[in-house]
């Protein structure tokens, strides 16, 4: 299975609905909190992924995207049929 990597801020509501999504299916995830990162850090992300919300979802080095795309990848193929692609 492909390791899920989320970054996310403390108070965003769409951050939360993703990591239970994950959680739900029993999906581990490596969750990185960007709230006190430098700027410089939260600049990588951004260009990383092209995204300027969150949260930002990878598996492996793949961007899935935020929640809405997650959701969209749970509601059409199962989000463990995916990750194990």
């Amino acid at each position: 299975m492909k390791e899920v990597t989320i970054y996310s801020l403390v108070h965003c509501p769409y951050c939360v609905r993703a990591k239970d999504l994950l959680s739900r299916n029993n999906i581990p995830y490596k969750e990185i909190v960007v709230d006190d990162l430098p700027r410089v850090k939260i600049d990588e992300i951004f260009a990383r992924s092209g995204m300027r919300t969150f949260p930002q979802i990878f598996a492996a080095e793949e961007l899935i995207g935020g929640y809405s795309e997650l959701k969209k990848v749970d509601d059409s193929v199962g989000i463990k049929s995916y990750l194990t692609k």
